[in-house]
C-alpha cells in the first residue's frame, strides 16, 4: 500500500461539480479583483471565527506582515514570537523593520511557553505573535495576561488552526488581530494562495482594507504606504464552496489523530497532546521520537513517505545568523526539531490507510526494540 503524505486532489474530486460551478460564476461574471466573493467571504470568516470584520489578502504571510504595519509597528520595536515555526512570523517582523525576539516553547504542545515569553519581555516589546501550531491554541490567557497590563498587542498566528478553539472560543477572536492562510495545504485549503486578517476593531479593519490596496480608501488617492496584497476573487469563491465543509473536515482530522494515538499508546514514541480546554483540529499529527531519521526511512522505504517541520528552529537559520544566536538559546526548540516526525494527515485518509501507517510504525519500534 502507498499512503500520500498528502492528497490535495482527493478533495478536489470530492468537491469538483461545486468548485468548478463557482469559478465559472466568477469568469462569466468579470469581476475578478475585490468582487462579491471576496466580500460575501470576509463577512464569512468573521462570523466562522466569532469576529467582527475579516479583510482578505494575497497570503497567510501578508496577513501577519499587514497586521504588524496597521498597528504601526516598526524600527525601534521588538516583537515576541516562537522560534519553531514556519518562517512567516519571524520574517512578517523583519519586514516591518522590527526586532526578533524569540522566546522558547511548551515541550508538550509546542507553543509558546508563557513564562519563556516574559523572560523576554522589555519596554521596547510592542506585540506577541503566539503561533497556534499544528491545529491547537497557545496558552492565550496567560499571554494575554502578560500583555494586556503592559500595553502590548496580541497579533494570533492562526495559519494552521481555523475552526481550533481555546477555552470554548474561536482562534483569531482573542487578540487585536488574528491572521490566517488559505495556502492549499492548510485545513481549509485555496487551489492557490491566500489570506485573511480578522478582527473586532473596526478602524484597523478599515487601515488593513487600505493597506492591501495601495494605501487607498478612494481611488487614485493614497493616504497610506500600502501593499498589493488582494484576496483573488477566483480563490474566494473556491474558498466558500470549501467553508462549510471545515468542521466535518476536523472532526475527521480528530477522528485519524485519536486511532493513531490508540495504536502507539505502548510504543517509544512521544504523541500529541492538547493542552486543557483546547480544541485541536490536528492539522498536523506529529511525534517525537530518538530514532526519527531512521522511522522516516522506514515509513519511506514502506510507501509511506512523510516530511518533517520543522528540522531546523529558527534561531539556527543561516538567514538570521546576523541575529548571532547560538545553539542552546532555545532548547526545547531544537531539541523538538531533532525528533519531530509528522505522519499523514488529512480528512479523506481511510481508515485502512490509517491503519497500515500504523502497522509500519508498529513494525518498526518491534525490529528496533
Amino acid at each position: 500500500m502507498t499512503v500520500p503524505f498528502l492528497n490535495l486532489a482527493a478533495q478536489h474530486a470530492a468537491l469538483k461539480n461545486e468548485i468548478s460551478d463557482a469559478v465559472e460564476k466568477v469568469l462569466n461574471g468579470g469581476h475578478y479583483i475585490l468582487g462579491p466573493n471576496v466580500t460575501e467571504f470576509e463577512k464569512e470568516v468573521a462570523a466562522f471565527t466569532e469576529t467582527k470584520f475579516g479583510v482578505g489578502v494575497n497570503s497567510g504571510s501578508d496577513a501577519l506582515t499587514l497586521a504588524l504595519r496597521a498597528l504601526e509597528i516598526g524600527a525601534g520595536d521588538e516583537v515576541i514570537t516562537s522560534p519553531f515555526t514556519y518562517i512567516a512570523p519571524a520574517e512578517s517582523i523583519h519586514q516591518v523593520g522590527a526586532k526578533i525576539v524569540f522566546a522558547d516553547i511548551d515541550p508538550r504542545t509546542f507553543c509558546l511557553d508563557p513564562n519563556e515569553v516574559a523572560k523576554k519581555i522589555s519596554p521596547r516589546t510592542k506585540a506577541i505573535i503566539p503561533v497556534h501550531l499544528f491545529g491547537q491554541a497557545a496558552p492565550l490567557n496567560e499571554i494575554r495576561a502578560l500583555a494586556d497590563s503592559r500595553g502590548i498587542a496580541i497579533i494570533e498566528d492562526c495559519a494552521q488552526a481555523i475552526g481550533a478553539k481555546y477555552s470554548e472560543q474561536s482562534v483569531g477572536s482573542f487578540g487585536r488581530l488574528g491572521c490566517f492562510s488559505f495556502y492549499p495545504t492548510k485545513n481549509l485549503g485555496a487551489d492557490g494562495d491566500g489570506g485573511m486578517v480578522v478582527t473586532n476593531d473596526e478602524s484597523l479593519a478599515k487601515k488593513l482594507r487600505m493597506l492591501r490596496v495601495h494605501g487607498i480608501e478612494k481611488r487614485y488617492y493614497h493616504d497610506l504606504h500600502g501593499f498589493n496584497s488582494r484576496l483573488d476573487e477566483i480563490q474566494a469563491a473556491i474558498l466558500r464552496v470549501k467553508l462549510p465543509h471545515l468542521n466535518r473536515w476536523n472532526a475527521r482530522r480528530a477522528e485519524i489523530a485519536a486511532r493513531y494515538t490508540n495504536a502507539f499508546a505502548t510504543l517509544p514514541l512521544q504523541l500529541p497532546v492538547a493542552a486543557p480546554g483546547n480544541t485541536h483540529i490536528f492539522h498536523v499529527y506529529a511525534v517525537l521520537s530518538e530514532q526519527r531519521d531512521a522511522l522516516q526511512r522506514f515509513l519511506g522505504d514502506n510507501g509511506v513517505p512523510v516530511l518533517i517541520y520543522y528540522p531546523l528552529a529558527l534561531h539556527l537559520q543561516k538567514v538570521y545568523a546576523d541575529l548571532n544566536f547560538q545553539r542552546g538559546d532555545f532548547l526545547v526548540a531544537e531539541q523538538i526539531s531533532e525528533k519531530i516526525l509528522p505522519l499523514p494527515m488529512y480528512p479523506e485518509l481511510t481508515n485502512e490507510q490509517v491503519d497500515y501507517v500504523c502497522e509500519l510504525v508498529g513494525k518498526f519500534f518491534a525490529k528496533h526494540a
